[in-house]
């Protein structure tokens, strides 16, 4: 099962970084506010990463948050996107909503296992 969460949480991580790096006119537009789209996707990517590693909690942890910020960082190279602390912290922020959510599904799953 933890293949199917590594293969979908680094599909994740490529759509973001995709979204991120591409052109404006490239990013899907959505209904919902730009800060909670990318906190979300964030928060996703991260409970995904912790569901696919539950054994490397702390290096997923610190790879998502300096992902969040490396995101951010990758937006120099394109003439179209400008690059925001605000944003990175939003992102990193997600991240840690998800790593915690991650962690409390895998504690209710081993409770539930006995």
């Amino acid at each position: 099962m933890s293949s199917i969460y590594q293969i979908v949480a680094w599909l994740a991580l490529a759509s973001i970084i995709f979204a991120t790096a591409a052109p404006i006119r490239w990013r899907p537009k959505t209904a919902i506010s730009v800060n909670i789209e990318r906190s979300a996707a964030f928060a996703f990517m991260a409970l995904l990463f912790v569901m696919a590693y539950p054994n490397d909690r702390r290096i997923v942890g610190i790879g998502c948050i300096l992902g969040a910020a490396a995101t951010e960082l990758l937006q120099v190279a394109s003439p179209t996107r400008h690059p925001r602390v605000e944003d990175a912290i939003i992102k990193g922020l997600g991240a840690t909503v998800g790593l915690l959510f991650g962690g409390l599904l895998l504690q209710a799953a081993s409770l539930y296992q006995g």
